[in-house]
């Protein structure tokens, strides 16, 4: 599913070369001679990456313009494929709050369907072939691919900032459940004098373990998504420079089903990576809010 696309020939260009430029977003910010423009690197904390912030709007616009128009169109008769589905959607991510937050929230279910949705939508981009946007890209912008054409990088889950972003919210979100289901008074008990008790010299480390926690969700949530959906599209890339230097070997008729069938395995493979990362960072999150609202 991820192979070249058009008459460009991964195997004339060096390795090195296209890696990088697969692996580097379309950066925007200021240059080293004050204007603001197209970099080749980033250049400070204010580097905009268009092509991340592109994507996850457009895509978080899809799922919105999607679900509405499937639940317009919805009906109490035997529905349609499309209802159906997000039906079974729905369903499937209430039962699991429903297990998970005891609480009372009527925005827990919302919000994981959201997060599980937009997620899922991000890392399905993985699975178009990893030169077909940049080439219509590089058409559109006159500029011949590869060469001078900007990077161009779809999937905004492979770029840290992006999990980062995601998951630095879902630590602010848990300060706010915290102070709204507790109070003031134990939300701050709880942070001073757990889990060893009230004693005076105790206290400092209740605060360490603490922080450790609080910084411990946001990496673990944004490194684990980001380090297997940049890992997939890695080996996608991999994949386009290595099939085709195999077909020097003479593999004969067999070379019609292995090359299909090396390219089909890991794609299916990358499927239910792809799935299962959008259901973890989901169930996690509401497990954190959980957490972070439960009175013990």
């Amino acid at each position: 599913m991820s192979e070249a696309v058009g008459n460009f020939d991964p195997i004339n260009l060096d390795p090195n070369l296209y890696i990088e430029h697969h692996l580097q977003n379309l950066m925007f910010g200021q240059k080293h001679d004050g204007s603001w423009g197209i970099l080749t690197e980033p250049n400070g904390f204010w580097t905009f990456h268009l092509d991340t912030i592109f994507f996850s709007i457009g895509l978080g616009l899809l799922f919105t313009v999607l679900f509405w128009l499937i639940a317009r169109k919805a009906t109490t008769g035997v529905p349609g494929r499309w209802q159906n589905a997000v039906e079974w959607v729905v369903e499937f991510i209430d039962n699991q709050v429903r297990d998970t937050f005891h609480s009372h929230s009527k925005m827990i279910a919302p919000l994981a369907m959201t997060i599980f949705c937009w997620i899922f939508l991000f890392n399905l981009m993985d699975l178009l072939p990893v030169d077909l946007i940049p080439l219509v890209a590089s058409w559109v912008a006159g500029t011949p691919y590869m060469n001078h054409s900007p990077a161009l990088r779809i999937v905004p889950s492979t770029d840290l900032n992006t999990t980062i972003g995601l998951a630095l919210t879902v630590l602010v979100m848990t300060y706010t459940f915290g102070l709204t289901h507790k109070g003031p008074k134990k939300f701050l008990e709880e942070i001073l004098f757990h889990p060893f008790g009230k004693f005076p010299l105790i206290v400092p480390f209740n605060v360490l373990f603490r922080v450790i926690e609080d910084l411990a969700k946001p990496i673990s949530l944004s490194l684990r998504l980001f380090g297997n959906m940049y890992a997939g599209e890695l080996i996608f890339i991999l994949m386009i420079l290595t099939i085709p230097s195999l077909q020097s070997l003479d593999w004969g008729v067999l070379s019609v089903v292995i090359y299909p069938l090396l390219n089909m395995a890991w794609s299916i493979f990358h499927i239910l990576i792809v799935v299962l990362q959008a259901f973890i960072f989901m169930t996690l999150t509401v497990v954190y809010l959980a957490l972070a609202s439960d009175e013990h």
